[in-house]
């Protein structure tokens, strides 16, 4: 089967990228799996990039292949502007050193931002200092260059915990300027999550819909109807889906994700690989 090819891919994503200006608004660009880049007012966020092979070259001759869908946006050598940068948790397809290792490279000035839980495991991998990355837990924050992070949490597939009470999975609300965005990390719907997430009144959240079935032998998801149901709950002005056309063994159609917003009455942007969006202009 031929790969998925992204909208844009490379030099064409990156100038598309820099050419951004606009004093209101901002844009929102999908890099695959569960990774969005956003442009604000000259600065960018990262959230939980994955631009690499490894799970691919680690899997391949196992009993669960990761047998790519679709190709490589952009390398992550030439994400050299970027402010700030999550991992939601210790997946690689969230935490990849081949992936993270040359952006925060490249990036002087860059934050990284885990679950605090998370601190030992990720600068192990990442082979960078203890005290370098930002560490948050659920009902605190970190502002970087007009970004406010918060910190919440994920269940994947619980809500698992370390013995200080912090979470290993969460998922981040970012506001800046008059906005709010959500970005789930992997999770699925937990008691409290609407309380949770209603206030930061959502102008856009990213949600899964690869679903959790067992058969997969891996952490799941919230499928296509949950993510619209949720996306409905909480009063995002419009919902994104994730985890998606990557890998053939855990994926969905965004198909069934539409259908679920026609009938929720959400507003929805199905992306394409490398694809934009503007919002708030």
């Amino acid at each position: 089967m031929s790969l998925i090819k992204p909208r844009q891919q490379d030099g064409k994503i990156l100038a598309d990228i820099k050419s951004f200006d606009s004093p209101s608004g901002f844009k929102i660009w999908w890099l695959a799996q569960s990774g969005f880049l956003i442009s604000w007012q000259g600065r960018h966020l990262l959230f939980d990039p994955y631009l690499s092979d490894s799970l691919s070259v680690k899997y391949q001759y196992t009993a669960k292949p990761h047998v790519r869908m679709s190709e490589l946006v952009v390398a992550p050598e030439g994400l050299d502007f970027i402010d700030i940068v999550t991992s939601s948790h210790n997946h690689t397809d969230h935490l990849d050193a081949e992936t993270l290792m040359p952006i925060l490279k490249n990036n002087e000035d860059i934050k990284f931002i885990i679950p605090e839980a998370n601190r030992s495991f990720v600068c192990d991998r990442l082979k960078c200092p203890e005290d370098f990355p930002v560490g948050l837990n659920d009902g605190l924050s970190f502002e970087w260059k007009g970004f406010k992070i918060h910190g919440v949490p994920a269940a994947h597939n619980e809500l698992e915990r370390n013995e200080k009470g912090e979470c290993k999975f969460m998922g981040f609300v970012a506001q800046f300027g008059e906005y709010s965005v959500y970005h789930s990390g992997d999770t699925l719907w937990y008691e409290g999550i609407v309380d949770i997430l209603k206030p930061f009144n959502i102008d856009v959240a990213f949600l899964p819909i690869n679903g959790n079935k067992p058969e997969r032998k891996v952490a799941g998801n919230l499928n296509a109807e949950e993510a619209a149901r949720l996306g409905k709950e909480i009063g995002a002005k419009l919902v994104i889906p994730h985890h998606y056309d990557l890998f053939e063994f855990n994926t969905a159609d965004p198909k069934e994700f539409e259908e679920a917003c026609e009938e929720y009455g959400v507003s929805y942007k199905v992306l394409e690989l490398g694809e934009g969006v503007v919002y708030g202009i």
